[in-house]
C-alpha cells in the first residue's frame, strides 16, 4: 500500500528529521536571511537526489527541488523562518536563549523538516515504480515579507497539478477554511526640523503628520465593512520632544476577507496618506511593502487529508513530563478550546497533547489570519492541514510554542510528514482524485484571474532593508544531512 511505504520511510528516517529540525531550532534566522536552514534542507534533498535549484524568484534562500519524471506532478512547501524576540530554551519557564533574540515561535523548523520528510518519502514511491514527479519547494520570509507571493508571481507553481501542505499546531485536522487578504504598506512622512519652543513656526511636524493619519484610520473603521481589519503602529515619531520631527515612520495592515475588497480599501488608505501630508505641510512616501490573497479551499483536498489522518490513527508523545508541564504554563486554554467542536472538547481538555484526528473545525469559516500561501492557493488546488506539535491551546508566537517546536513537537512534524506524503502518494495514484481536486479549484474561479498583489519590480530586500545574503548550500561546507539518501534502519 502507498501508505505503508510512507509510513515506513518516514520512520525509517525519524532521527535523521528530528536532528535536522532541532538543528534548525538552534539556528533561528528571520525573513529572507535564512541561510543556515536553507543550506541544511537543500543538502538533504540533494542528497536524496532530488534536482534543486536554488535562489529563485530573486530569492536567495527560496529554492525548488524535483523528483521524478512526467506527470502527474505534486508537491509540498516548506517554510522555515524565525520570529524576533522569541528566543526560548526548552524548558517549562520563559527562559531565552540569548534575551530579545530570534525564536521558532511559530515552528517553521517543523514546518520545512516535515515537509521535507514527505517528499522523500514520496520519492521512494517513485523509485518503485508510481509514476509521477514530487516537487518541494522551500518558502522562506512566511512571518515577514510574504516570499510566496514571489514565488507564486514567477509562475514557481505552474506546472504543479496539486500541492498538500502544512502548518504547526495544537490538533490533528485538516484545514477546510480561507483567511484574510492582506496589504502592508511603510509611510513615511519628511518635514523640517526647528526648535520646537523657539521657533514652531519654522518648523513643520513629519510626527504631525503621521498622527493625523493615524486618525483619519481611526475614522475608517466606521466606514469600510464589518470584516476589514486595520492595524498600524509607529516605528520612528521622532528623537527628542523639544525638536519638531522632521521624519517620522509607521507601519499599517489592512486586511480583509477578499483581494478586491482590500485593494478598495486601499484606495481610501492611499488617499487619506494624501491628506494628512496636506494638513500637516509635510512630503509624504508611502511603499507596499507585502501583500498576499486569502487562502482558496479544496475541500476535496481537505477531504483526502482527513481520511489519511484517519489511517495513520493517532501518536504519541514521547516527553510526556515536559508535555504536562508546557501545558500547566498556559492556564487557562477554555478559550482556545472553543476552536473545537463541542464533541471533542471534552477530549482535549484534560490532555497535556490532543493527538486525535479530527475534521476540519473550520469549514466555510474565514480565518482572522494571513498568510502568503493564500496566493499558492490561487494557482494550484491547495490542500492544508494542521498537526499536533504543541500542547493544547498553545497560540502561535508564545514562548511555549517555541519551547514545543524544540522538543515534544518533533512527534507531530513526523505525524504531518507521513500525512502528507501519504496524500501526495494518493494523488499520484489515483487519477480520480486529482481531477476531482482540478475540478474543484476550476469551479472556484481557477488560476486565470490571478495577479500578482506586488508590483513586477518589487524586490523584498529593497523593500525590508535587508542586505541580500550570498551563499552556496551546495558548496560541501554545510553541516551534514547524510540519513536523507535511502531509507535506513533507526
Amino acid at each position: 500500500m502507498v501508505l505503508d511505504t510512507v509510513v515506513e520511510s518516514i520512520e525509517s528516517r525519524r532521527s535523521h528529521l528530528t536532528d535536522l529540525a532541532l538543528d534548525i531550532w538552534e539556528h533561528p534566522q528571520t525573513a529572507f536571511e535564512e541561510t543556515h536552514a536553507a543550506g541544511r534542507l537543500v543538502t538533504a534533498l540533494d542528497e536524496r537526489g532530488f534536482e534543486v535549484d536554488v535562489g529563485v524568484a530573486g530569492i536567495e534562500t527560496a529554492f525548488v527541488a524535483r523528483y521524478g519524471d512526467g506527470d502527474p506532478v505534486v508537491g509540498t512547501m516548506g517554510e522555515f523562518d524565525a520570529l524576533p524576540g522569541l528566543s526560548q530554551r526548552v524548558s517549562a519557564t520563559r527562559e531565552p536563549v540569548e534575551p530579545g533574540g530570534n525564536g521558532h515561535g511559530c515552528g517553521h523548523n517543523l514546518f520545512g523538516v516535515g515537509s521535507l520528510g514527505a517528499a522523500v518519502a514520496v520519492a521512494d514511491l517513485i523509485d518503485e515504480g508510481v509514476d509521477g514527479t514530487v516537487v518541494y519547494v522551500g518558502t522562506p520570509a512566511e512571518e515577514n515579507g510574504a516570499g510566496k507571493t514571489y514565488l507564486t508571481r514567477a509562475g514557481v507553481f505552474d506546472d504543479v497539478d496539486a500541492v498538500v501542505s502544512w502548518h504547526p499546531g495544537w490538533f490533528n485536522a485538516p484545514t477546510k477554511g480561507s483567511c484574510l487578504a492582506v496589504d502592508a504598506f511603510e509611510v513615511t512622512m519628511r518635514g523640517t526640523s526647528s526648535h520646537a519652543a523657539a521657533a514652531p513656526e519654522a518648523g513643520r511636524s513629519a510626527l504631525d503628520g503621521i498622527q493625523l493619519l493615524n486618525t483619519g484610520v481611526e475614522y475608517m473603521r466606521e466606514h469600510v465593512p464589518d470584516p476589514v481589519r486595520l492595524h498600524y503602529v509607529v516605528t520612528n515619531g521622532g528623537d527628542a520632544p523639544n525638536v519638531v520631527p522632521p521624519d517620522a515612520t509607521a507601519e499599517y495592515l489592512i486586511r480583509a476577507p477578499s483581494r478586491d475588497l482590500v485593494e478598495s480599501v486601499t484606495d481610501r488608505f492611499r488617499r487619506a496618506v494624501d491628506g494628512a501630508g496636506l494638513m500637516a505641510d509635510v512630503g509624504v512616501e508611502i511603499t507596499q511593502t507585502s501583500g498576499a490573497y486569502g487562502v482558496r479551499p479544496n475541500e476535496t483536498l481537505g477531504d483526502a487529508v482527513y481520511e489519511t489522518m484517519t489511517e495513520i490513527g493517532s501518536f504519541s508523545v514521547a516527553d510526556e513530563a515536559l508535555a504536562a508541564e508546557l501545558r500547566d504554563s498556559l492556564g487557562d486554554v477554555s478559550d482556545a478550546l472553543e476552536d473545537l467542536p463541542p464533541e471533542v472538547r471534552d477530549r482535549a481538555a484534560d490532555r497535556p497533547y490532543f493527538t486525535d484526528p479530527i475534521e476540519a473545525p473550520d469549514a466555510g469559516e474565514v480565518g482572522a489570519y494571513s498568510t502568503d500561501s493564500g496566493d499558492v492557493s490561487q494557482v494550484v488546488p491547495l490542500g492544508r492541514l494542521r498537526t499536533a506539535t504543541w500542547p493544547v491551546g498553545t497560540p502561535p508566537h508564545s514562548w511555549q510554542a517555541a519551547a514545543a517546536s524544540g522538543s515534544t513537537g518533533v512527534d507531530g512534524m513526523l505525524y504531518a510528514a507521513k500525512t502528507i506524503g501519504g496524500t501526495l502518494g494518493r494523488l499520484l495514484t489515483d487519477p480520480e482524485l486529482l481531477a476531482d481536486a482540478v475540478d474543484e479549484f476550476e469551479r472556484r474561479g481557477g488560476a486565470e484571474a490571478y495577479a500578482p498583489p506586488m508590483p513586477d519590480d518589487a524586490d523584498p530586500y529593497e523593500l525590508l532593508g535587508i542586505e541580500r545574503p550570498t551563499f552556496d548550500p551546495l558548496d560541501g561546507s554545510g553541516a551534514d544531512a547524510s540519513g536523507m539518501e535511502a531509507a535506513d534502519d533507526d
